[in-house]
């Protein structure tokens, strides 16, 4: 099931990916006049395709390969390396006989369409559910290994600032744009002490590597429901109780509760509990509330699924700001630009050798992880790594390399400062180069991608 749920999201974000670059080609392309004779999702090379259907002058269809998409322009030297067009005068609807500057708009109306498609998600987000904020008073769980534990916090630890800056939230905290600062220096208070830990400058590798950051705010255990005539309840468990032990060995956070429990399905478990209960001619003006804290351990039985008939209460301290619709274009545009600078300076620091290049990319097989991941932790969360996933698509595009539309703006552009094409048989020689080099950086990705997982 795994498999097949990994596989399902890996389609779905490759194929709304790849529609919405292509689609930006071809909306531009109509545009200017010219004639679309393929849009393609996946490549159909050796004639090998899923489906096909011509409407107009145009054949759609969705080819065997998962590579990406095309769109096939009259006149245009392309993927599909057809020059057959060569041979005669340049007709007004192919893209030769356009206008450099119309040319130009094409070749980037791929990466248009995914800048306005991250842009649209994160609108669209911040107006339904608004801005989220969570006040830096929630103290921080480390997960063990991950990379703020290698930075050496600790779970309990509050942030204070960062890179001298106060911080008010948790928000500003993790703000995508500063793991590519050319440093990170994080304040945090720690036993009412404040100690200054470094984030290490290879920071994004890390990242990558363990993909994930391993931190989030701390959500005590604290029991909203038990439910009735379940292992929790038979054991004498009570709403409103914090779980404090597991056999033995302290829980500060309602994640490692809930990971033990379900590892140990069908075997007993003393689990230690504490609860605030009325003391008996006390009242709520007494110093200590007329309440005493109660300890207890019980002995419980998950059962064969690994559950204990417990539900979680919320204990967050945080708050969604909502925004109108001006707002939520600013916000979103600005979540935008900013995470379209992080993603360009990362790639500067992979190029500059400043982060582990296996580790910085991933392929077809870390991306179909990722996508999973974030479907199971709901709809926005997918929404937003779409959104991630569509500027770092708009962003390699953009790199000056043939086969890319960075390459071919490149060609176009020294054609316009010529004032002449560029012979095809140079032209179409720099694409094979391209599509080969691209084939085998895309061999070299996969085999990281599974050597390395």
């Amino acid at each position: 099931m795994d498999f097949l749920n990994t596989t399902f999201f890996f389609i779905v974000a490759i194929f709304v990916l790849v529609t919405a670059h292509e689609l930006g080609h071809f909306l531009t392309a109509k545009l200017f006049g010219m004639r679309v004779d393929k849009f393609y999702i996946g490549f159909d090379f050796f004639d090998l395709r899923i489906w096909k259907k011509k409407i107009g002058e145009t054949e759609y269809g969705i080819g065997v390969f998962p590579l990406g998409g095309y769109v096939k322009i009259a006149g245009m030297v392309d993927e599909s390396m057809d020059t057959s067009y060569s041979a005669s005068a340049p007709s007004p609807w192919e893209f030769r006989a356009k206008p450099v500057w119309q040319r130009l708009i094409v070749l980037a109306g791929g990466v248009m369409m995914n800048m306005v498609l991250a842009a649209v998600i994160f609108i669209a987000v911040t107006f339904a559910l608004g801005e989220s904020r969570t006040t830096v008073d929630n103290p921080a769980f480390i997960e063990q290994g991950s990379v703020f534990a290698s930075m050496g916090m600790k779970t309990g630890d509050r942030f204070v600032a960062v890179n001298g800056k106060p911080l008010s939230n948790w928000e500003e905290a993790l703000d995508p744009s500063l793991f590519t600062a050319s440093s990170l220096n994080y304040t945090i208070l720690r036993d009412s002490g404040r100690i200054s830990i470094t984030a290490p400058s290879n920071i994004v590798s890390k990242i990558n590597e363990e993909q994930a950051l391993g931190i989030r705010p701390i959500m005590p255990p604290v029991i909203d429901e038990v439910l009735a005539n379940q292992p929790a309840a038979l054991a004498g468990i009570k709403a409103g109780a914090m779980i404090t032990a597991i056999n033995g060995v302290a829980v500060s956070d309602w994640t490692e509760v809930v990971s033990i429990i379900s590892r140990h399905a069908g075997k007993p478990l003393d689990i230690t509990w504490t609860i605030h209960e009325p003391v008996a001619g006390k009242t709520a003006a007494s110093p200590d509330g007329g309440l005493r804290e109660k300890t207890v351990v019980s002995r419980v039985v998950p059962s064969s699924t690994g559950k204990i008939g417990i539900a979680l209460k919320q204990t967050l301290v945080s708050e969604r700001l909502r925004l109108g619709f001006f707002d939520s274009v600013v916000s979103g545009s600005r979540q935008t630009w900013k995470m379209t600078v992080m993603t360009v300076d990362g790639f500067a620091k992979i190029f500059s050798g400043k982060e582990d290049f296996r580790k910085s990319l991933g392929g077809p097989v870390k991306i179909a992880k990722i996508a999973s991941r974030s479907a199971e932790q709901g709809i926005v969360s997918f929404v937003y790594f779409l959104a991630v996933l569509s500027i770092s698509l708009a962003v390699i595009n953009m790199l000056p390399v043939p086969a890319l539309d960075g390459g071919q703006f490149v060609l176009n552009a020294v054609e316009g400062v010529l004032g002449r094409e560029i012979p095809l048989e140079i032209k179409l020689r720099i694409q094979q180069v391209g599509m080969l080099l691209l084939l085998s950086l895309f061999a070299y990705i996969l085999f990281n991608d599974i050597v390395n997982p």
